[in-house]
């Protein structure tokens, strides 16, 4: 005998109630980064899992990135993108596109999607309550041909200090669903831009926050017969690192999963933000949806 639709429902809801519960009042930090944005429906599937986290009882906050969408800005603006050692360049023409972009455009189309479903969505970047203090970030890269390592001098780039939680606890306790874009302000008074990942890691460690996610553009850490590796302890995760099981785009990734560990972050999961309802199927099923880290 078939199911009606409404008792599919009543038993989903059976199978998440104890999760629902399980995160009841705690802080769950969501990075939505560019690969996963750009869809409407997936857009509206994101915004939807949010909103449902809210109403069951959790603290949803949200970190995006958008460097596609930085890109695609500075060609409009005829500005050409300066790459060092692979990153880039950020002069004070870039960072105010980048600020307009992120803390304009992206993030308030994220909030208009929360809204939407009848949540409330408020826009932030770490400028907005002295939130996020950055200072320039120190990258070095080794000359291949020299083999001497030189320090790279990226502009506006930069790297988290301090975090204030002040705002974010008031909010908390309201119905206000924060969504943060990666700009901060340093001592000075400059605007730093700031890898979305960091960012995220920064935000969630400072609140110790129970759950950090990471919606990427893969399922999450694969071992080397290319499979799904369902949960790392902290340790593993270096030793897949070091043995070359994770290797390319996915080990600064890792390695900021084990940051955020590090500063205070209970569990972070890399999964794909590409699946609909990726958020709530890793939030409240049994199996997860991608790779749980843990200390």
């Amino acid at each position: 005998m078939s199911l009606s639709e409404s008792e599919v429902q009543a038993r989903l809801l059976v199978q998440a109630l104890p999760y629902m519960q399980k995160y009841e009042n705690k802080t769950i930090v969501v990075k939505y980064g560019g690969h996963a944005m750009g869809d409407s429906e997936l857009g509206q599937a994101f915004a939807s899992d949010i909103a449902l986290l809210k109403q069951s009882g959790v603290n949803p906050i949200v970190v995006h990135g958008g460097g596609p969408q930085i890109g695609n800005m500075l060609k409009r603006m005829g500005i050409e993108s300066k790459f060092e050692g692979g990153l880039r360049v950020t002069d004070q023409a870039t960072v105010e596109i980048v600020e307009m972009v992120l803390a304009g455009s992206i993030n308030k189309e994220i909030v208009a999607l929360i809204n939407q479903t009848g949540e409330w969505a408020i826009g932030l970047c770490g400028k907005d309550g002295n939130m996020v203090f950055a200072e320039k970030a120190k990258k070095t890269v080794i000359d291949p041909d020299s083999n001497i390592e030189r320090i790279l001098d990226l502009g506006f780039v930069g790297e988290v200090v301090t975090v204030d939680t002040t705002l974010l606890d008031l909010l908390a306790k309201s119905e206000m669903i924060p969504v943060i874009a990666p700009v901060a302000p340093g001592r000075e008074g400059e605007t730093y831009n700031i890898n979305a990942d960091t960012f995220a890691g920064a935000i969630a460690g400072a609140l110790r926050a129970t759950r950090l996610l990471f919606l990427t553009d893969v399922p999450g850490v694969l071992d080397k017969n290319g499979e799904l590796i369902k949960e790392l302890s902290v340790q593993e995760a270096r030793n897949l690192i070091l043995d070359g099981t994770v290797s390319g785009g996915m080990i600064p990734k890792v390695e900021t999963c084990i940051e955020a560990i590090e500063a205070g972050v209970e569990g972070v999961v890399i999964l794909n933000g590409k699946v609909k309802h990726s958020v709530l199927l890793e939030i409240l099923t049994k199996g997860g949806a991608g790779t749980l880290i843990v200390r």
